[in-house]
């Protein structure tokens, strides 16, 4: 069972929340499905050079395959991997070739077999059994892929390891300086994946009061108490999305299927705008403010409850 962490105040800068929980061969998982992908916390992996990471995520998009082609990872764990609608991710393929001088290592499963390795993780269970690679082969490319017999009908049921990442990176909308976080709009696996893992950053569009968070207490997904240290980054999502805060950039993911296909056009995005500022703010402003003005989110308020009693 997971010590709490019961510092009131857990906020620091994105530098030094990366500097103090991702450390060389540490077991990644950078959370977020569709929106709430922290390419911010990826960026800063990146300019620090932590190395030897085993990089754990439900769909890797742009944001693993970026700490890919930056030489950070040996061992990718996932389920389909591309840009999505786009194309394929072109760091991934050229270090998964046959040929490759800079192989990576891979361990695949289907969606939900990554989303029951989260719920046996979270639970305290070493593993967590299902149906869905009936009629594939993924068993057969995966041998931490195993079976079990169940006690009560005689079936056989594929079984999942348990995964317990070593630190995992959550983007939220909001979350006060306890680390209470607030998520909604698409959801993934992240109270699973902040219940399993080891430590937890959680990346914040907005810091709110604590009295914020208990007015909304049904939106509340990741508990303080599992939060080492909290990350104020308005717009840490971008080429991805936030939603109510900022819409997705389709043209980003277009274009970075010609800025990904060759390594120098590759080498030369890293340079510019992850090695060439020193933070997030330094990113959007080398975007450019016609970025923002594009993809801010217009009002849509959800009316609220009464919780009074």
């Amino acid at each position: 069972m997971r010590k709490p962490k019961l510092n009131p105040d857990k906020l620091v800068s994105m530098r030094e929340a990366i500097q103090e929980n991702v450390q060389p061969g540490s077991e990644l998982y950078l959370e977020g499905f569709t929106h709430l992908i922290s390419f911010a916390a990826a960026h800063e992996i990146i300019r620090q050079g932590i190395r030897d990471l085993t990089a754990v995520r439900l769909t890797p998009d742009l944001v693993y395959d970026q700490l890919i082609e930056a030489g950070l990872v040996k061992k990718l764990v996932f389920s389909w991997a591309g840009n999505p609608g786009v194309g394929s991710l072109h760091a991934l393929r050229r270090r998964s070739q046959k040929d490759s001088a800079s192989k990576i290592e891979l361990e695949e499963y289907s969606h939900f077999g990554m989303v029951a390795r989260t719920l046996a993780g979270s639970a305290g269970l070493p593993f967590w059994t299902l149906k869905n690679f009936e009629g594939t082969h993924i068993e057969e490319a995966n041998p931490k892929i195993k079976s079990v017999i169940c006690p009560y009908t005689g079936q056989r049921f594929a079984t999942v390891p348990a995964v317990h990442p070593d630190v995992a990176i959550i983007h939220v909308q909001r979350a006060d300086k306890e680390g209470n976080s607030q998520v909604w709009g698409l959801m993934g696996t992240q109270k699973e994946v902040a219940f399993a893992s080891k430590r937890v950053i959680i990346v914040a569009e907005e810091i709110v009061d604590t009295s914020v968070i208990r007015s909304d207490p049904n939106r509340t997904l990741i508990p303080g108490i599992l939060v080492d240290h909290v990350v104020h980054e308005p717009w840490g999502c971008h080429p991805s999305y936030a939603q109510g805060y900022y819409d997705r950039d389709n043209d980003f993911y277009v274009k970075w299927e010609e800025i990904s296909r060759d390594p120098k056009t590759y080498q030369d995005y890293l340079n510019e705008f992850v090695f060439g500022v020193k933070d997030r703010q330094g990113y959007l402003q080398k975007a450019g403010s016609g970025l923002i003005d594009r993809l801010r989110a217009k009002p849509r308020k959800c009316e609220g409850v009464d919780y009074g009693y």
